[in-house]
């Protein structure tokens, strides 16, 4: 037991606790991720990845890879301890991640989109974003196994994807979280 639950865990502190949590993860999630061109934004979408347990990610399109010394920036390294493959063309990705047995879902506004709380995130789960002007190709949606999108009430339209991806990656885990025991980091 923690002397002061209040205070600040120390780095070995929060390696137990990740740990703990990874040990009770079970599902495989992944990435392709389309067009996205700004380095800022691939950097940081790395380093979300990294910290929810990405298996891999796709580049699509046009996307910048991490290794760009912007990205790098944001990334901080954490693009070695996520498996990624050299950008290629969108709808090649989405067969690659269904013949790695992953269902693939993209996140994007469209006519038969669910909510992401509703969305099929079940499973080993490839979610999808797309380039920050355009979002997803229609080519790739067409491929997708499913669409949701993240409701929102404020009077902007659109996340950035950086933010996006990290709000969808949260809840696939979050759902696959849910009802288990919280742990402790013992």
């Amino acid at each position: 037991m923690i002397a002061n639950p209040r205070r600040q865990l120390r780095p070995t502190d929060v390696k137990r606790l990740n740990r703990t949590w990874r040990r009770n993860t079970e599902g495989r999630l992944a990435l392709i991720v389309e067009s996205v061109t700004g380095p800022f934004n691939i950097g940081s979408i790395f380093r979300t990845a990294a910290a929810f347990g990405v298996e891999r990610i796709w580049l699509a399109g046009n996307a910048t890879p991490p290794t760009n010394p912007k990205a790098q920036k944001t990334a901080l390294g954490t693009d070695r301890l996520v498996a990624w493959e050299e950008p290629v063309p969108a709808v090649e990705a989405v067969r690659a991640a269904k013949a790695d047995g992953f269902t693939v879902v993209a996140v994007e506004l469209t006519g038969d989109a669910a909510p992401l709380h509703a969305a099929e995130l079940g499973g080993d789960v490839c979610l999808v974003v797309g380039s920050e002007d355009h979002g997803c190709s229609p080519a790739l949606l067409e491929a997708a196994d499913g669409v949701c999108y993240i409701p929102q009430v404020g009077r902007v339209g659109s996340f950035n994807v950086a933010v996006a991806t990290a709000i969808a990656l949260a809840e696939a885990r979050r759902r696959e979280w849910s009802g288990k025991e919280v742990p402790d980091g013992e």
